[in-house]
């Protein structure tokens, strides 16, 4: 059913735990690279992590980490946390813009009121209308395109990546990139 991660990208490594915990065990806070989960890694004694680093998190012996403690809580995330979260999604943006593109070529209406790129910032009814018009005559090749096509509409880029931010930081009544 659910998909597992493999590996992950640490976003923070508190060597000493949670500040305002008993707990003084190490623990990282980490994203996974397939699902956009957010988890918190045990790593190994010894064992020091860095920010951006990828850990191999699946099934097989790992090195680095000892154990998934578990999704980590949007209202954990540190403030160190917080940034490297948003290069990390502004880099899976830019490398995986075929895939945010196909996005703007094939969302859907979630109901007879509310449409997936409704949910986009800055995207309202209106810029909705000209986008679906806009694909109508042609499907979208990239960002410039769909920039250079629907002159109205906000950075379909950085929409793609607020909305992206939103998912995994503040609870959503329906997520567009995340689990």
């Amino acid at each position: 059913m659910s998909e597992k991660e493999d590996y992950a990208i640490v976003l923070d490594y508190l060597p000493y735990g949670y500040p305002m915990e008993k707990h003084t065990n190490p623990i990282a806070q980490a994203i996974g690279i397939k699902t956009f989960s957010l988890l918190e890694l045990i790593p190994r004694r010894g064992v020091t992590l860095e920010t951006k680093e990828k850990v191999y998190i699946g099934p097989d012996k790992r090195d680095k980490i000892y154990y998934i403690a578990g999704r980590l809580h949007r209202e954990k995330l540190t403030e160190t946390a917080k940034i490297q979260l948003q290069e990390f999604v502004e880099a899976v943006v830019g490398e995986q813009e075929k895939t945010f593109v196909e996005f703007f070529n094939n969302a859907q209406a979630i109901n007879t009121r509310l449409h997936q790129l409704e949910l986009l910032p800055g995207f309202g009814k209106k810029h909705t209308k000209e986008v679906m018009d806009a694909r109508k005559e042609k499907a979208f090749e990239s960002f410039e395109d769909i920039k250079a096509r629907v002159k109205s509409v906000p950075d379909p880029k950085k929409a793609i990546e607020k909305r992206f931010i939103e998912e995994l930081t503040v609870r959503q009544r329906f997520n567009l990139f995340t689990h």
